[in-house]
């Protein structure tokens, strides 16, 4: 029935916000954050939307761990495991604040001993000679004149942890939320990798760091001994295309209202694991988290093509493809942003029609996608919006020159540099110095541009439409 699939797909999630826990039926895993999430893995890399912040907040949940416990038999991560939030987007005690960390580096505290003072305070018991100090000044002072009190009280919680046998994991997530600039942010950066990787010496202590990918620059934060220990093993969390498909089945499947019609629409095997308060959860087995198996089914709900006939592309390779940055990476509110919003403008403009969604609803999608996609980089990076803006109207791919042009015509670099030099905008581009060659590599380094062979420019759609930039049979800009 095109009706009730059309509104499981309005319902999709939007994703959590700031601050919410989200709920364990909302938790899918792709094979590739197995590694992420176990206490073992030190450093973990993704794009914006990737589900860092997921991550950092799902597993805080006790009945998270525990539902991945039971689904993953492999993974140390266990409901017992004692979980310390050391810094992330909201706003807590156990951690200081941005203001405050640059107060600690305007006093020449050392970023080590900043992110040591954090790991010390979460599991100093109230006796302790830390917890007499209120402020975070005079409590990594206190760290840094008493090293051998420190190193005894890691020692002390790390052999509780064994005879307890669990882990006690400090997650670290929004390091972009930790400075307004390079200069600042390098060094706590590098400071509480240096940290993270000292606590391995421990049994049962673990840190883990969530970093962006621009985040990653080896040269500014692996300047520390062993330091390769720590980049070797990362994990980068990775949405491969039938990854963004299992987690539409999963959240499809699990639907308050039509759930079971769905398992049985999808096909497949589902396991049912009951989670506390008796509600139970629907796993499709990993065994049908393949493309074969997805595209048939999903072309039920779409039509096989995207408009009258297979030149136009096909659903199932057609969204991921242009929602994809130009590494070919998905943002996964992106892809279930694209597919609500078909969903909701299917049932307003084309309820009649045989398939739940429309395939000029589903390009509606990608539109609004984009829009969210865009808003979410300007919110990261907002230098990259003053460059973008003055591109409207262009056609890609292009020569460099007709960028530069725009660029020039507008003043957009020397307006850039005198916001940097007003701090007036936050994390600037890394190679803003070096021109506009060194401004094509930065955004080149987000996904943004794209340098063909010939070393003309090009633009992936789910950047080019929401800025309004055109080409040549893709999709158009929205209004």
């Amino acid at each position: 029935n095109p009706a009730f699939v059309r509104e499981a797909l309005a319902d999709l999630p939007s994703g959590i916000s700031y601050g919410d826990e989200p709920a364990a039926s909302d938790v899918y895993v792709p094979n590739s954050h197995l590694k992420a999430v176990d206490p073992g893995t030190l450093l973990v890399v993704g794009m914006r939307g990737s589900g860092k912040t997921f991550w950092w907040t799902a597993l805080q949940n006790g009945s998270v761990r525990r539902l991945m416990s039971k689904q993953y038999e492999r993974s140390t991560l266990r409901p017992e495991t004692i979980v310390h939030a050391g810094f992330g987007v909201t706003a807590n005690d156990a951690y200081p604040s941005k203001d405050v960390l640059r107060q600690l580096l305007d006093h020449n505290v050392r970023p080590r001993d900043i992110w040591r003072t954090v790991q010390a305070w979460q599991i100093a018991a109230d006796g302790h000679g830390l917890r007499r100090h209120e402020s975070w000044d005079t409590r990594t002072r206190f760290v840094a004149e008493n090293p051998e009190a420190i190193d005894q009280l890691f020692l002390k919680h790390d052999r509780a942890c064994v005879r307890e046998d669990v882990y006690s994991l400090f997650l670290f997530d929004a390091l972009d939320r930790c400075a307004d600039d390079w200069s600042a942010m390098y060094p706590l950066i590098r400071g509480l990798l240096q940290t993270a990787l000292e606590m391995r010496s421990y049994k049962r202590l673990r840190v883990k760091v969530f970093l962006r990918s621009d985040q990653v620059n080896e040269a500014e934060i692996a300047n520390f001994p062993d330091a390769s220990k720590v980049f070797s093993s990362s994990v980068e969390l990775n949405w491969p295309r039938h990854e963004l498909y299992g987690l539409l089945w999963h959240c499809l499947g699990n639907h308050r209202k039509h759930g079971s019609a769905l398992r049985r629409f999808l096909g497949g095997d589902w396991q049912q694991l009951r989670l506390a308060g008796g509600r139970a959860i629907h796993l499709v087995s990993r065994r049908d988290v393949t493309e074969d198996g997805q595209r048939d089914r999903f072309h039920e709900i779409t039509g096989p093509w995207m408009g009258r006939g297979p030149k136009r592309g096909f659903p199932y390779t057609w969204i991921p493809n242009h929602l994809a940055d130009a590494d070919g990476r998905v943002s996964p509110r992106s892809f279930l942003a694209a597919l609500r919003t078909a969903a909701e403008d299917t049932d307003q403009q084309h309820r009649g029609h045989d398939h739940a969604l429309h395939f000029d609803s589903i390009k509606h999608g990608v539109q609004q996608a984009s829009i969210i996609r865009v808003r979410e980089i300007r919110e990261d990076y907002p230098w990259v919006h003053q460059l973008l803006d003055s591109l409207r109207g262009l056609v890609v791919p292009c020569d460099f020159g007709e960028v530069t042009d725009r660029w020039n015509e507008q003043d957009v670099l020397d307006h850039l540099t005198d916001d940097v030099a007003d701090e007036t905008v936050k994390l600037p581009p890394r190679r803003l110095l070096s021109g506009p060659e060194g401004v094509r590599i930065d955004l080149e380094s987000l996904g943004v541009f794209q340098r063909l062979r010939d070393q003309r420019v090009n633009m992936p759609d789910v950047f080019r439409v929401g800025y309004g930039l055109g080409r040549r049979g893709g999709v158009r800009p929205a209004r």
